[in-house]
């Protein structure tokens, strides 16, 4: 039997500050109505002052680890391998990632950072998934923590209103192909010619090796929204299909379709691409935002944890993010214990 990564652990978390459509108006050129109808979007989560990625990366670690720990018994929380995918990490130098994994008291395991923006979940499942299968790793834990509220314009009502914060997190473990849990494929992408669609300037050796101080607002997240939004529909649904041929799924037979959770117009179109019903589409934006990395495996959790996600159920992975990247993923849910 061939030896694949298998899902068995999920968890999350979230910072405790809730920012809801209204708290936003009272401080912007916005209302509920604009946001929800462009974007779906009630609310979303912001950290306290002091609060990083680490800290959320931590939190959603510990849950996913007792999550597989119930599941599997005690010796299934001891991983030994952490991938953390963010584009908000603590410091540019060193990667977060190292720290995340000595506080979870996982001593020294390697582990390292994954930056691929919104796609940068799928990235690391792929990459954690493929250390298993060689044999590298028994067991890996799987994190997408982002912190965009520190990057985003204050004044910006697009971006505010779209981006919230908070982490999401996996455990996998060598297995067999037949097990529910096992990760049957993954279809990774990239248009480095679209470097310029989702970014932020400054802070990187482009613009310190340039003469001069950045430019006003070179700090900020930027997005141009119009041509995103067209290759995230596109990219997303080419990348699905190409992933449900290789495995031999058709979208009929996909149970639940779990994609970035960058605005509920884009989920929709994903959907009317591959000819889904409604049903099918995993959404929880409406109470969280987009947030980034964070997306899917928080879907995931929420989706588990409501019962909308069971065991047995085809699931299909998709994100699109800067880079441009994109990637997708599929399995067979698993029956997991989570908090």
């Amino acid at each position: 039997m061939s030896r694949v990564a298998v899902l068995c652990g999920l968890g999350g978390a979230l910072p405790a500050t809730a920012v809801s459509n209204e708290k936003l108006a009272e401080q912007l050129d916005t209302s509920d109505r604009w946001i929800r109808t462009r974007t779906g979007i009630g609310r979303r989560h912001v950290v306290a002052p002091g609060e990083a990625t680490s800290d959320l990366a931590v939190a959603a670690g510990r849950d996913a680890l007792a999550s597989a720990r119930r599941t599997g018994g005690e010796d299934a929380a001891g991983v030994d391998l952490v991938v953390l995918a963010t584009s908000t990490p603590d410091r540019p130098c060193p990667a977060t990632a190292p720290d995340v994994a000595h506080r979870l008291g996982l001593g020294t395991v390697p582990a390292f950072d994954v930056s691929a923006v919104c796609t940068g979940f799928v990235y690391a499942l792929a990459a954690a998934a493929s250390m298993i299968t060689a044999g590298v790793a028994e067991r890996a834990l799987v994190i997408g923590a982002d912190t965009f509220s520190t990057i985003l314009d204050p004044a910006d009502r697009t971006t505010r209103a779209i981006f919230g914060d908070g982490a999401g997190a996996v455990v996998l473990r060598a297995g067999g192909a037949d097990e529910p849990g096992a990760l049957l494929g993954f279809d990774l992408g990239s248009d480095g010619s679209g470097a310029d669609l989702i970014t932020v300037r400054a802070g990187g050796s482009r613009q310190r090796s340039t003469p001069g101080p950045p430019g006003d607002g070179d700090h900020f997240f930027t997005m141009d929204g119009r041509p995103v939004f067209t290759r995230a529909v596109l990219d997303m649904s080419r990348s699905s299909q190409a992933l449900l041929d290789r495995i031999g799924w058709t979208p009929a037979e996909v149970d639940k379709v779990v994609a970035h959770q960058a605005n509920i117009r884009i989920l929709n179109a994903v959907g009317e691409q591959l000819g889904l019903e409604e049903k099918q589409i995993v959404a929880n934006l409406d109470r969280v935002g987009n947030t980034v990395a964070a997306s899917i495996p928080l879907a995931l959790r929420d989706a588990a944890a409501d019962g909308e996600l069971r065991p047995g159920h085809r699931v299909l992975l998709t994100g699109f993010g800067g880079g441009l990247t994109w990637g997708s993923a599929a399995l067979v849910w698993p029956a997991l214990e989570t908090g």
